[in-house]
């Protein structure tokens, strides 16, 4: 079992920054997936960033490349998603989710991710 909190949202203005923060039970190994995704009202749950634990490589959604960035602390088992030059429409509930990785890559689909935090609201005003 893998419990997951997330912490670090908040509200902003565009152009500026958050990190959030995602800790977890201490059950994560090097063989896992810890992912962040997010969900605006109305719209289906969106793969934020997809990250690997054991190599930390990690794959971005398109709309955030080059904007956001993951990162975990082992020794805090925190998982870490630096954003930066936030836009309105990143504004969303985030999630923090993981899974025991099957394959080279972890999968963006959320229903792969039996384990979820409770959300964090992050909003960004023009």
């Amino acid at each position: 079992e893998v419990q997951l909190e997330e912490s670090g949202g908040g509200a902003v203005q565009a152009g500026g920054s958050l990190r959030l923060s995602c800790v977890d039970s201490g059950n994560i190994n090097v063989n896992y997936c810890v992912a962040w995704f997010r969900q605006a009202p109305d719209t289906e749950r969106e793969a934020v960033a997809l990250f690997k634990t054991g190599t930390g490589f990690t794959q971005y959604g398109a709309s955030v490349n080059g904007r956001f960035t993951a990162s975990r602390d082992n020794a805090k088992n925190t998982l870490y998603l630096q954003m930066d030059n936030l836009r309105p429409e990143d504004t969303a509930q985030y999630y923090c989710a993981a899974a025991p990785r099957t394959s080279q890559t972890c999968p963006g689909s959320s229903s792969f991710y039996p384990y979820w935090g409770q959300g964090i609201q992050v909003t960004v005003s023009a």
